[in-house]
């Protein structure tokens, strides 16, 4: 895959500029990120060696009890949905929403302000080296009864209660809460 187009990249520095940080810490990761992709043209593209951007989403039950994980092949642990952003992305809340299809089997809601930023180092499918994955993660909402299809991206696809959570990384957990709390702020959802 080729670099990822302008106007994609033009999305991420917008929704990074415009995104209000709950906290010292992500705000200090966001004024990272823009940096990043002001010095890196490249930065949404998983060629850019360095690092580049990603998108990952909390799926939520539409009654906001369980989150789908997913047994994430590489890393061995569960983690939430997501990737790498890709030139048909229209934008990266699309990506996410994309990520949550492949990867989760069915359309969702999501909220189109991230919830979280994540740089996390990792050995992408074609390099020997470690990354960094610049993560935006968004939260959604699974309709009704949504069955979930495993990817081929995933060693096990599950829902979990979300306050029954399997052993995950400190910073999943902190965002599965983050995210349960996101969802019950946002009326008419």
């Amino acid at each position: 895959m080729g670099p990822v187009t302008s106007p994609l990249r033009a999305d991420i520095t917008a929704t990074l500029t415009s995104w209000s940080a709950p906290d010292a810490d992500q705000d200090a990761l966001r004024h990272a990120y823009l940096a990043f992709l002001a010095a890196r043209p490249d930065a949404p593209s998983r060629t850019c060696a360095p690092g580049h951007v990603t998108a990952s989403v909390v799926v939520l039950s539409a009654d906001r009890t369980r989150t789908l994980l997913t047994l994430h092949p590489r890393v061995g642990r569960w983690l939430q949905l997501g990737g790498h952003v890709e030139e048909g992305d229209a934008s990266l809340a699309d990506a996410a929403r994309r990520e949550a299809r492949e990867e989760g089997g069915f359309d969702v809601d999501l909220d189109p302000i991230p919830v979280d930023l994540h740089c996390h180092p990792i050995v992408c499918k074609g390099y020997t080296e470690p990354t960094r994955h610049l993560d935006v993660r968004y939260v959604a909402l699974a309709p009704e009864g949504a069955l979930e299809a495993r990817s081929e991206e995933s060693t096990d696809l599950r829902w979990f209660d979300v306050d029954a959570l399997p052993d995950l990384p400190a910073e999943v957990e902190n965002l599965v809460r983050r995210a349960v709390e996101r969802a019950s702020d946002v009326t008419g959802r």
